[in-house]
């Protein structure tokens, strides 16, 4: 949509030139729908019956307000851009978590006519690897239902999300599996091995284009981490102080959070954390516990209760697994960033498929709702500290001229980190691609 753009015309050029601040991004991605109004978007005046529980307490910044369920991160909104006018017009997709989530880690329509690959993998085949020894494009752990909808596209493999792995990172035996050489073979007799696989490349013609090049850029990045004692060590919680570990929080949630971090400060280019916690005896009852609260979302724990329906297993959005952890991990991600100096070139986004409904249902829970919902910005050149756009009473619909959507923000990725919107990508048909078509950088975040 991008309806301000009118107002700026300078954003409708690619490529970013002295605007491209970033040269790496972090994307938190909370799946499941987080509700807005008992979050980054309060209502206390919305009708009782519908209205949040949750007070509303200020923040670092004059005049925003958060609910009291994101106290910490209150305590960091002078680093964030709070973009409360996100709204996902597709039709059909707002009822699918599956293609939610496909639209988030693509910033396309995932019903389009082609499959359109995840941002992360486009950014890595744009620019290439930040630390040649990791990934470019790693999603954290990478191992929920949803995160089966992270695409590849026509885009070759060595570019592909890296999935870390890893039920619960605050198992003190969690490591990511595969990053050593295998028993018995020391690295000379590897090398050997290499340079044995290398000579195969004599029966294919011009080895330097199409799938053979990228078979050995893939063989060359394989070399570098195997070899490489620093990759082990981006993946080391072992190199971090316990008082950093606390200061995530040292749940599943709170070690995924800070392995971003680490990566990030490791050189990788794109890092998506898209994590919940996992179910553990601390929650009885839980299962699934990402944020589709369909059902008693006020629950003091589970929301498994007879009479529950679609959304029964989850614990409530006030329990520690939801925004108790979340609001922890972000707060401690934003200050620890900021500390380091990586907010000056990485660009950190919190998103969420869509929002919930500002009526509670007959299950005394919320349903999806795509018209408004709120993702926050920080890093890389975004202003800190304030609101981009405004809904109604009840935090249903955007009462703001500005209204911005997932090729918006796909956009916004790309021009933050100076990647030409204009030059198309083709698909292996020779078919010409748009990067965020149909969408504009969301100038406010500039």
């Amino acid at each position: 949509m991008g309806s301000a753009l009118a107002a700026h015309p300078a954003l409708s050029r690619s490529p970013g030139g002295a605007r491209a601040k970033a040269k790496r991004v972090l994307v938190v991605f909370e799946q499941g729908g987080v509700s807005q109004m008992d979050t980054f978007d309060p209502k206390p005046n919305a009708p009782l019956e519908h209205r949040s529980p949750f007070k509303t307490i200020r923040t670092s910044v004059p005049g925003m307000h958060f609910t009291e369920l994101c106290a910490k991160t209150a305590k960091v909104a002078h680093e964030l851009s709070v973009v409360r006018c996100m709204t996902q017009p597709v039709p059909g997709i707002g009822n699918s978590h599956p293609l939610g989530s496909q639209y988030v880690f693509s910033g396309a329509d995932p019903t389009g006519p082609v499959e359109m690959p995840d941002i992360g993998s486009v950014v890595a085949w744009r620019l290439g690897a930040g630390a040649k020894h990791l990934p470019s494009n790693i999603l954290v752990p990478g191992n929920s239902e949803q995160a089966a909808m992270s695409r590849l596209g026509f885009l070759p493999p060595a570019v592909k999300a890296f999935k870390t792995g890893g039920r619960d990172l605050s198992d003190p035996k969690w490591e990511v599996p595969n990053l050593g050489l295998a028993s018995g073979i020391d690295e000379r007799r590897f090398l050997d091995r290499r340079d044995l696989l290398s000579n195969l490349d004599i029966g294919f013609g011009d080895s330097s284009k199409g799938d053979v090049a990228g078979m050995r850029a893939a063989m060359e990045q394989a070399h570098d981490m195997l070899t490489n004692p620093l990759t082990r060590e981006a993946f080391d919680f072992g190199t971090e102080s316990d008082a950093t570990r606390d200061l995530y929080g040292r749940g599943h949630r709170g070690q995924c959070y800070l392995l971003g971090r680490k990566l990030i400060e490791s050189g990788v280019r794109y890092v998506c954390v898209d994590v919940r916690e996992p179910m553990t005896k601390e929650t009885p009852g839980g299962s699934n516990m990402n944020w589709d609260h369909h059902d008693f979302i006020y629950s003091e724990a589970s929301t498994r209760i007879k009479g529950g329906g679609p959304g029964a297993g989850r614990f409530g959005i006030g329990t520690w697994p939801m925004m108790g952890s979340t609001d922890q991990a972000f707060a401690a991600l934003i200050s620890d960033m900021r500390d380091r100096g990586l907010l000056e070139d990485t660009l950190v986004c919190f998103m969420t498929e869509f929002g919930r409904t500002p009526k509670i249902n007959d299950r005394k829970g919320r349903d999806h709702w795509v018209y408004s919902f709120t993702c926050l910005f920080a890093g890389a050149g975004v202003p800190g500290g304030q609101i981009v756009g405004t809904t109604d009473e009840e935090g249903g619909y955007i009462t703001s001229p500005m209204a911005y959507t997932f090729e918006d923000y796909a956009a916004t990725i790309y021009e933050k980190l100076g990647i030409d919107r204009e030059k198309p990508m083709h698909t292996l048909q020779g078919r010409p691609v748009q990067l965020a078509q149909g969408g504009m950088p969301i100038p406010e975040l500039f």
